[in-house]
């Protein structure tokens, strides 16, 4: 009986857990970057979610989710999160700065850091740290349904000198 209990009360923190939106986590959110897409004109968006003292959130530093071509916002399903733009790691390196790792982007950490303008994503771009301002993925359909990627674009400002760069990736 005891075991049932358990498996219940556990079924019901999991169905919680994914009817709550990381978006009811964050009190308020600040912009980072966002993935555009040459299959539709679906984004995802990358915000940074902020606790009411203006803090980065330690348990979700980053939320991520759809602005469709309508401009309605909607959830990443569990498999968009896993296997596509979810955050696959994160690790916290000190206040207000984390590393996360993209689904999407697995060679390339991206830094999430407090800054004099808010909060950016730096990430290197062409060997040069910089501001991630956006992604943009050239793929197309297959017949199984995963679509073959031919390019990634890498968009953003060189920290530095805040020049405009982009790198162009090809899956090996």
């Amino acid at each position: 009986m005891k075991t049932k209990l358990l498996i219940v009360l556990y079924l019901i923190t999991v169905i919680f857990l994914s009817v709550v939106s990381g978006e009811t986590l964050c009190s308020k959110k600040h912009p980072l970057f966002r993935i555009e897409r040459s299959k539709n004109k679906n984004i995802v968006h990358y915000d940074a979610c902020l606790l009411q003292n203006n803090n980065v959130s330690e348990a979700n530093p980053v939320y991520a989710y759809w602005v469709l071509a309508n401009g309605q916002k909607e959830e990443l399903n569990i498999v968009e999160s896993k296997q596509a733009y979810g955050i696959e790691s994160k690790e916290k390196l000190g206040e207000n700065k984390f590393r996360i790792v993209l689904a999407a982007l697995k060679d390339r950490e991206i830094i999430i850091q407090k800054t004099k303008g808010g909060y950016k994503a730096l990430v290197k771009i062409n060997g040069k740290l910089s501001i991630l301002e956006r992604v943009y993925v050239k793929s197309e359909e297959q017949v199984i349904g995963v679509p073959k990627v031919h390019y990634i674009d890498l968009f953003g400002r060189i920290l530095e000198t805040n020049q405009p760069i982009k790198e162009r990736m090809t899956p090996k």
